[in-house]
C-alpha cells in the first residue's frame, strides 16, 4: 500500500513538473515570436539610422554637383617639428590639394611643393570605407518591416553579414596599406607634385584611425662599394632610417623619416558609430543564442 502511494505522488509530482516545463516552454516560444517579430526590427532600424549618419559623414556629391562637396584645410605639422609642414586639403575621399613645406637635412634649404592645379589624390581607404558602409545598408533595407524571419539562424546570418562590412569598413580606416619602398617611388603619387620632387624624397598620405598622416622620405644614393650590405627592406606601413631599396639599377637608403598628422573629426565619428553598429549587432546575437534550442522551430 505504501509503496503504490508513493508511485502515485511521484507520478502526481512528474506531471506537475510536465505541465510547468509545457507552461514555460510556451512562454520562452512567445518570447521568440515577439523577438522575431518585433525586436528585430526595431534592431534593424536603429542599425540604418546610425549607418546613414556614417553615410552622411562620407558625404559624395550626385552627378554634377562637384563644387557643392565641402572642402576641408587641415594643417600639418607642429612648432616643436618644423622639418615638414603642411596644408592639406580633404573633398570627401579625395585630396585636392597639397602644400608641403620641406627643410632638407643636408642643406636646411627649405622647398616648396604643391599639388598640380589638374591633379587629386584619391584616399583609397576612406572611399573602401564608404563602399563598405554603403554594402551594409544595401543588406539591412533588405528586410524591411514587412519582412518575417523564422528562425534566429536566419537573424544571426543577417547579422554577421552587416558585422563582416562593418568591421572591413573599421579595418579600411584604421589599417594602412603596406608598401614597398619601390612601389611607394614608382607610385602616381610622385608625379602629383609641381615642381616636381626630387629623386632623394618620397611621400606617402593614408589614414590612421581618425588620423590624416603624411610621410616623408629623405634618401641617400648608396656607393657601389656599400652594396655587399644591401639588405632591401620589405613591405610596411612606414619604412625606418637606414631601410634600404632598388630602383632603376640604383640603390637607395632612406636618410631621414618624417611623420605630421592632423584629426579629422568626421573620421572619428564613423568609427564611433562603426563601434555602435558593432555593439548592437552583437547584443542582437546574444538575445538569439537564448532561444538556441528553438532557432530551428517555426512559430508560424
Amino acid at each position: 500500500m505504501a509503496v503504490a502511494a508513493s508511485q502515485r505522488s511521484m507520478l502526481s509530482e512528474q506531471s506537475k513538473m510536465s505541465a510547468a516545463s509545457q507552461a514555460e516552454r510556451s512562454v520562452l516560444e512567445d518570447e521568440f515570436k515577439w523577438l522575431l517579430k518585433e525586436e528585430v526590427h526595431s534592431v534593424l532600424k536603429q542599425l540604418q539610422d546610425i549607418l546613414k549618419e556614417a553615410s552622411r559623414r562620407f558625404s559624395m556629391p550626385a552627378a554634377g554637383l562637384e563644387s557643392q562637396l565641402k572642402q576641408e584645410n587641415f594643417i600639418l605639422g607642429s612648432s616643436t617639428m618644423d622639418q615638414v609642414k603642411g596644408v592639406l586639403t580633404l573633398q570627401g575621399d579625395a585630396l585636392t590639394q597639397a602644400d608641403i613645406h620641406l627643410k632638407m637635412a643636408k642643406s636646411n634649404q627649405v622647398m616648396h611643393f604643391a599639388f598640380r592645379d589638374d591633379k587629386q589624390w584619391k584616399m583609397q581607404q576612406i572611399q573602401d570605407a564608404r563602399n563598405h558602409v554603403t554594402q551594409a545598408l544595401q543588406l539591412l533595407s533588405s528586410r524591411d518591416e514587412s519582412y518575417h524571419f523564422r528562425t534566429g539562424a536566419e537573424v544571426n546570418k543577417l547579422m554577421d553579414a552587416v558585422m563582416l562590412q562593418l568591421t572591413r569598413a573599421r579595418n579600411r580606416l584604421t589599417t594602412p596599406a603596406t608598401l614597398t619602398l619601390p612601389e611607394l617611388a614608382s607610385s602616381g603619387l610622385m608625379k602629383m607634385f609641381t615642381p616636381p620632387m626630387p629623386g632623394d624624397v618620397m611621400v606617402n598620405f593614408y589614414t590612421n584611425l581618425s588620423k590624416l598622416c603624411l610621410t616623408v622620405y629623405q634618401l641617400h644614393v648608396l656607393q657601389p662599394n656599400t652594396t655587399k650590405n644591401f639588405k632591401p627592406s620589405g613591405s610596411s606601413v612606414l619604412h625606418n632610417p637606414g631601410a634600404m631599396f632598388e630602383l632603376n639599377n640604383t640603390k637607395f637608403e632612406v636618410s631621414h623619416v618624417h611623420k605630421v598628422e592632423c584629426v579629422v573629426p568626421w573620421l572619428n565619428d564613423t568609427l564611433v558609430f562603426f563601434t555602435i553598429s558593432l555593439q548592437l549587432c552583437q547584443q542582437l546575437k546574444d538575445k538569439i543564442s537564448v532561444f538556441s534550442s528553438y532557432w530551428n522551430y517555426r512559430p508560424f
